[in-house]
């Protein structure tokens, strides 16, 4: 497998050091990857500024948000186009409070507009109306969050497999020699229980490869960031012998992360290479060593830099109305970070994740997308998951 996301994620990242949740993938396109378009009606598309507006956390979460506004503010610096972000009075923020952002984002100049979290769809809906000659690039965001018949021509969802990257984790863990595990989940969202189901479906397949019994623990935090109350749930578990948490949901990985240090725990990261935190706070001294194992990453960088691209170029109307969804079988838009610095587990081999990776990628492992969180998914004997409320 090449190494795609785990290079440019951490260049994002890098980027970000340097300057400072969507519904089920019921989608009718796959991923449009095209950067070769025509600048053929360039001047009637040209971006005159760019605004990122969020649902919930903040801008420098590490994670979701921050991923996204990189991959915006970097744009926005290769090409000389002023850029913004907006975030929500509060994590209560309702309906009528992002439209505000859309609004403010719209009076100071944004003609292109980058709304993150599925929290937007109703949003999106009145917006793709009020300003129909506003770009809207909808990060997890799908037809059924916005509530029209169809996406509006003005809007471009994208959305992502996580379950597959989740599986890569769990998988990955198992075979590194976990039996004893967690998830932590800021909210029982879309993109969140796909990560998590897709986890407890690796970690499985990769029990019954190796006739071993593995526990794991489940549970949502009901945050997208960490908190007194999140770390001592997590102290809790790791106190009783839980190895390694997968922390999904923004900055709730602070919480996972204070609990692992106190008892030699493993975290795995979401959504970007989480693991320079790790190595940053080990350099600070805060730390005793690195906590991450891996991250599950999703390519919210080039899923938003290749929707600016076509809108720059032009030819919007390629992607207009439409769900990009990114996963293996469209490129190496999920996954796990290969670079050597990030490579952190002891017998589990690049080789052996690059045999996994090229499994789902052809069909012949297929993982459940589910979203509904009142399904769980199905497991073998060898694995005992405790859905804790």
């Amino acid at each position: 497998m090449k190494k795609f996301l785990s290079l440019s994620m951490a260049a994002v990242m890098a980027l970000s050091l340097a300057a400072c949740g969507g519904s089920g993938n019921d989608a009718s396109t796959s991923a449009n990857t095209s950067s070769s378009a025509t600048t053929e009606g360039a001047a009637t598309s040209e971006i005159t500024g760019i605004a990122q507006v969020c649902d919930v956390g903040t801008i420098d979460d590490e994670s979701f948000n921050q991923g996204c506004w990189t991959a915006v503010e970097a744009y926005g610096e290769a090409n000389g186009i002023n850029v913004e972000y907006y975030l929500p009075p509060s994590d209560d923020a309702n309906d009528e409070d992002r439209q505000t952002l859309i609004r403010n984002a719209v009076n100071d100049g944004a003609n292109t507009v980058v709304c993150v979290g599925f929290l937007y769809g109703p949003s999106l809906a009145w917006a793709a109306t009020e300003y129909p000659d506003v770009h809207f690039i909808a990060v997890d965001i799908t037809q059924g969050d916005i509530g029209t018949e169809t996406i509006p021509e003005n809007v471009y969802c994208i959305t992502y497999k996580e379950e597959q990257a989740g599986y890569l984790a769990g998988y990955a863990a198992v075979k590194d020699g976990f039996t004893e595990m967690g998830f932590l989940g800021g909210m029982a969202v879309p993109a969140v229980i796909r990560f998590g189901y897709g986890f407890v479906q690796g970690a499985d397949a990769a029990a019954q490869e190796l006739n071993t019994p593995i526990n794991i623990k489940y549970w949502y935090g009901g945050a997208f960031a960490g908190d007194a109350n999140i770390t001592a749930k997590m102290e809790s578990w790791y106190s009783a012998g839980t190895e390694v948490v997968f922390a999904c949901g923004g900055g709730i990985y602070t919480s996972a992360i204070e609990a692992a240090v106190k008892y030699d725990g493993k975290v795995i990261g979401v959504d970007v290479d989480q693991n320079y935190i790790g190595v940053r706070d080990v350099e600070d001294g805060k730390y005793s060593y690195n906590p991450f194992l891996t991250s599950a990453m999703k390519g919210l960088s080039e899923g938003v830099t290749d929707a600016l691209e076509h809108v720059a170029a032009g030819t919007w109307d390629t992607i207009a109305g439409t769900n990009g969804v990114y996963g293996l079988e469209e490129g190496d838009y999920v996954g796990l970070p290969t670079a050597e610095d990030s490579w952190n587990f002891s017998t589990f081999t690049v080789e052996e994740y690059e045999a996994v990776v090229e499994k789902i990628r052809s069909g012949e492992i297929v993982v459940d997308n589910s979203s509904d969180d009142a399904t769980k998914p199905t497991t073998s004997d060898m694995t005992t998951v405790d859905y804790q409320v």
